[in-house]
């Protein structure tokens, strides 16, 4: 029902790629899987996906064969699943799609410790955003601002290029709130940075944000 009442809306014929946003703890994976092979094969949809899940969802995902992709939270301030998830990705073939790449723009070099959020922001409050934190994070920017200069890039494209360089992931998920800024995240999938640049960022990303509060 919801994929065909998605394809009105959307005014198309197929889905290019479809994922379960959340894990059903009610629902076996593989009956879940089952269907989604079924509007695969009648067309509906191109190639199937999972966000969310723990390593035994995806082990699960994975025994059925069909699983193509999985989107995951993953930036420079949270990296928890390059030991759980990104391994089983890397051996079975799965893509990896990171989403808040730019950890909600605590990576995007315009949000310092000086700043303050209004009372209906979602970052209010949000321990990741307490002024110590971005304290820490202001230095790991100012490490990066040779790197981004060197490219003639913005911060914020040099930390999306670093994360689709980690091994294991494949696109890098961010958000914009203007056109501006989705040319420009887009814009950082042609940087190309040296296996210098990327121990040197690395490096300054385990200096500078070791004891970050999540």
């Amino acid at each position: 029902y919801e994929v065909e009442e998605s394809l009105k809306r959307l005014g198309t014929d197929y889905i290019d790629h479809y994922v379960t946003h959340w894990q059903d703890a009610t629902t076996p994976i593989a009956e879940t899987v089952e269907t989604l092979v079924r509007l695969k094969d009648e067309g509906k949809i191109r190639s199937i996906g999972a966000s969310n899940v723990s390593p035994e969802d995806l082990a699960a995902y994975i025994d059925t064969g069909a699983l193509d992709a999985i989107q995951e939270e993953y930036s420079m301030v949270r990296r928890d699943i390059e030991t759980t998830l990104l391994p089983l990705c890397r051996k079975n073939a799965v893509s990896v799609l990171s989403y808040s790449s730019l950890a909600l723009g605590l990576l995007s070099g315009k949000v310092g410790p000086e700043r303050v959020f209004a009372q209906d922001d979602q970052r209010n409050g949000n321990p990741r955003f307490s002024q110590a934190n971005r304290e820490k994070i202001a230095r790991l920017m100012h490490a990066l601002e040779p790197v981004a200069e060197a490219h003639g890039a913005s911060i914020a494209q040099v930390v999306i290029a670093w994360t689709i360089a980690q091994p294991g992931i494949t696109f890098s998920l961010c958000g914009a709130r203007d056109p501006a800024q989705a040319v420009e995240n887009a814009a950082a999938a042609r940087l190309r940075l040296t296996d210098g640049e990327l121990a040197l960022i690395s490096t300054g990303v385990a200096e500078h944000l070791l004891g970050l509060d999540a």
